[in-house]
Order: C-alpha cells, then sequence, then structure tokens
C-alpha cells in the first residue's frame, strides 16, 4: 500500500497543469504561444501582399509550434529549452524579417483589428441564421402531422357518415348549456388540439359537463372533424367550426382582415425578398393569423354563453378546470396570470411610451399577463365592448408604430383595467423555451404552457417537458401508427 501510495505520489508531481504552464511568464509553453499568435498576423498579412514564400515559412514553424505544445499538454511534461530553443529562434528570425519588409506593428494591429470585426460579424450572422432556421423550423408541419392530415381529411370526404353525424350535432343544447363548462380553442392543428382536449377530460372531475368549440381554418376542417367525431372524449361535447363560414368577419369590419388583405402586409410575410433586419420571430404569419385574433371575437362567436375558458393550442391542462367558473372576477372580463413577477414584463416591454396616445392612457409599470389560458366573463365583455376597444386600437397601430406584432400588445390595451389577476399556479408558462423550470412549479400547475419555439410535436422540443405532452397522445390509433407519430 505505501508503495502504491508513493507510486500516486511521484505522478502527481509529474502531471502538468498545462493550463497554468502556458499562462506562466517564465514558461516556454507561454514563449511559445505568444509567438505563435505574432506570427499567425504575420501570415495573414504576408498573404495579403501576396509574400507566399514568407507566409508559407511562417505557417511550418507555427505548425512545429502547435505539435511542441500539443506534445506537452498530452504528456504532461514542460517544454524544455532544448525543445523551445530552435523554434523560438527560427520564429524570431521570420518575424524580423516581416518586420524588415514593413510588416510593422502599426499595419499588425490594424489587420488583427479587421479581422476581429470579420469574425464578430461572422459571428453576428450565425446567430441571426441560427434564430431565423429556429424560426422556420418552428413554423414548419412536420411530415407526420401532414400525413395525420392527409388521412383524416381522406376519412371525411370518403365517409358521408362523419358529415351526417357533424350535421346531427351542429346543433345541440349542450353548446348554449350555462350549467356546462364551455372552453373554446382556435388552431390549424389537429393533434396539438387534440393534447388540449384529451388532458382537459382527463384531468376533470366530470368530463360529460365540459364543452369544447373549436374554430379551424378550411384547410384543416375536415380532418379536424374527422379525429373529433371518431374518437370518444368521455362523454364531452365538442362541436369544430370553419373560419371562412364567419362571413360577418369580413374587411369592413375587422381592421385586423384588412391589414390580412394589405400588400404591403402579405409581401412582409409572404414576400420573396424579406428585410434581413426584421426580428425573425416577428416575421412568423401567425401574427396575421385570423386563428390568432380570433381571441378578440369571443362574444360574437358565442353569442348565447356567458363564461368560457381561452386555451391555447399549445398547453396541457393537468387539473380540473372547473373551480375555474366559479371564481370572483370582482367585475372584471378577463382572468389570467401576470408575467411581472419574474421576467419583468411590464407595459413599456410591449409598447412605445414615446408616442403621447400610450403614454397619457397607460402606465408603462403596469403588469402584464399571459394570453393562453384565459377564463372570460363575456356578459361584462359585451358591456365593457372590448371588441370595440381592440378594434380601436388596432386602427391606431395601422403603421406599426405603438407595438410591433402579435395579440398581446393590443390586448393589454384593450383589457386595460379589465383583468383579474390569477394565482400563478392556475398557468405555468415557458416549456417552449425555458430549459430550468423548477420541477415542483410545474407539478403545482393546472396547466402548463409550451410558449416559445420548442414546441413538444417538433423535434427541437426541449427533451424533459416533452412526455408531459406526449401522455395525452392515442398511441394505439391506427392512422397515429401509419404516420408514425410517437
Amino acid at each position: 500500500m505505501q508503495e502504491r501510495n508513493a507510486k500516486v505520489e511521484n505522478l502527481a508531481k509529474k502531471t502538468l497543469n498545462f493550463t497554468e504552464e502556458i499562462l506562466s511568464p517564465t514558461s516556454f509553453s507561454r514563449q511559445l504561444a505568444e509567438q505563435m499568435v505574432l506570427a499567425k498576423a504575420y501570415v495573414i498579412i504576408a498573404k495579403e501582399h501576396n509574400n507566399l514564400h514568407l507566409a508559407w515559412e511562417l505557417s511550418s514553424k507555427i505548425t512545429s509550434c502547435q505539435l511542441l505544445l500539443s506534445k506537452a499538454a498530452m504528456t504532461g511534461e514542460p517544454v524544455t529549452l532544448e525543445e523551445a530553443e530552435p523554434i523560438i529562434k527560427s520564429l524570431s528570425s521570420l518575424i524580423f524579417k516581416a518586420q524588415d519588409v514593413h510588416y510593422d506593428i502599426a499595419t499588425t494591429i490594424v489587420t488583427m483589428k479587421s479581422h476581429i470585426q470579420a469574425l464578430e460579424e461572422r459571428a453576428n450572422a450565425a446567430t441571426v441564421q441560427s434564430t431565423v432556421f429556429a424560426q422556420i423550423s418552428a413554423e414548419a408541419l412536420p411530415k407526420s402531422l401532414h400525413c395525420l392530415n392527409v388521412k383524416l381529411t381522406a376519412d371525411w370526404l370518403k365517409m358521408p357518415s362523419l358529415q351526417q353525424l357533424s350535421n346531427k350535432r351542429r346543433n345541440s343544447p349542450r353548446l348554449v348549456d350555462h350549467n356546462l363548462y364551455h372552453f373554446c380553442i382556435f388552431s390549424d392543428n389537429v393533434l396539438a388540439t387534440s393534447v388540449v382536449v384529451n388532458s382537459t377530460v382527463f384531468n376533470a372531475n366530470h368530463p360529460k359537463q365540459l364543452v369544447f368549440h373549436i374554430v379551424t381554418d378550411g384547410v384543416n376542417y375536415g380532418a379536424m372533424q374527422a379525429w373529433f367525431l371518431s374518437n370518444d372524449f368521455k362523454g364531452a361535447t365538442i362541436e369544430v367550426q370553419n373560419i371562412e363560414e364567419f362571413h360577418w368577419l369580413n374587411e369592413s369590419y375587422s381592421p385586423i382582415v384588412k391589414q390580412l388583405l394589405n400588400p404591403e402586409s402579405r409581401a412582409f410575410y409572404f414576400g420573396a425578398y424579406q428585410d434581413v433586419n426584421a426580428e425573425p420571430k416577428l416575421r412568423n404569419p401567425k401574427f396575421l393569423s385570423l386563428l390568432n385574433h380570433l381571441r378578440f371575437y369571443i362574444p360574437e362567436i358565442y353569442p348565447q354563453l356567458e363564461k368560457i375558458v381561452f386555451l391555447d393550442d399549445d398547453v396541457v391542462v393537468q387539473k380540473d378546470l372547473s373551480p375555474l367558473f366559479s371564481l370572483d372576477m370582482h367585475g372584471n372580463v378577463n382572468g389570467a396570470v401576470e408575467t411581472c413577477l419574474e421576467a419583468f414584463h411590464r407595459y413599456y416591454k410591449y409598447l412605445n411610451f414615446s408616442n403621447s396616445i400610450i403614454s397619457s392612457k397607460f402606465d408603462p409599470q403596469a403588469c402584464g399577463w399571459a394570453f393562453g389560458m384565459n377564463i372570460f366573463d363575456l356578459v361584462k365583455w359585451r358591456k365593457a365592448d372590448v371588441t370595440a376597444r381592440y378594434h380601436y386600437w388596432q386602427e391606431q397601430n395601422a403603421d406599426g408604430t405603438l407595438w410591433k406584432l402579435g395579440t398581446l400588445p393590443p390586448a393589454l390595451l384593450s383589457f386595460y383595467g379589465l383583468t383579474e389577476s390569477l394565482d400563478r399556479r392556475w398557468h405555468v408558462l415557458g416549456l417552449g423555451y425555458d430549459l430550468n423550470i423548477d420541477n415542483r412549479l410545474i407539478e403545482s400547475a393546472a396547466v402548463i404552457h409550451f410558449n416559445g419555439n420548442m414546441k413538444p410535436w417538433l423535434k427541437l422540443a426541449i427533451g424533459r417537458y416533452k412526455p408531459l405532452w406526449h401522455k395525452y397522445i392515442n398511441q394505439s390509433h391506427p392512422h397515429l401508427q401509419d404516420c408514425a407519430i410517437g
């Protein structure tokens, strides 16, 4: 045992900390590293002056220097004088030679600055490119989900019984029954909507008392109908509507429809030549999607309802949501979780307070809140005419000077003074971008929200959160198996 300890001690003495060695002002490794950096600068300058022979000589000695330093790092033994001296002398001679041909220190500094600037520009370009690619990935529909849509649309077209069943359920009295719990989801993603519905009914105390109102676009209407008509959701009532049948939602009534038809807006989102300086996430066409802005028309879509819970299609429900309907809203229209406690999302972060129309009416320190899980009192909404407020602010922002794109800024203005703050456990956000959410917070949440680019149905989803979403997919469904969804 003593002999073994002695060997370990000898090994420890011989082992070199190469980081300390190369930082030591007296080490040969430090001298070699410094000369190598200078020599690399002169290689660049020599090439720019077309002195290729000098550049080759310097590069050759740099390679020798790198090999010697690599050997020292791998063997754990310091560079000796005998090893370093020939390289140091030859490199010094070549550096003097470079200086003799007028590659002075001033030229070296200017050249190095220009190359540093070029590297910074390349790094910035790579960062922007990475963001753009992430945005494209987030917007793209995976092949598996496209496959599912195709199969479901085929079912809808080939099976008249589904269309007959849809017509039969269209006028169900349950759709307007005030004694039931009503939820609305506006989405073009069948699987995501299914997870929202599945998770809500699975965790409900009385799933048969739930009614889901889904609105989708014309492209996905058949697929959405086929899915929800051919699957069982524990007795919950589900209706699917096509936004293209909302003829009242037209250019003469809705500012957002007018913007959607505006050639400049369409060029910004869908044109071939786009402004590279625009923030990538703001180029997402969802910001000018009617489905995305449909949340401001809920009382008009459901004129006979008094209360409704709005759910985004990227949430998962983990607890019974029926207590939301009996919350005291203190006369407010919108019940939402505030977001300014940790992320400092206050009004000044979303709105342009340098414009007097904003600064004269709103508190810049007012607390922001989240869309994604909201309880709306539709009676109070109609009384306050929140939709008219929304129209007013959309028209005021026709030139885009009051806020950037999206639905939250106009919502902050439209629901100002009309929002009731909910306990944060009702709605936990960030699962689409934040890798470090506390597990205890996730477990306590009634609703978890995958807001951000890393959606759970995409390959770039955050691994530790994916099972929370995937467990509400019916993996035994033949279409899901055929399309390799899982």
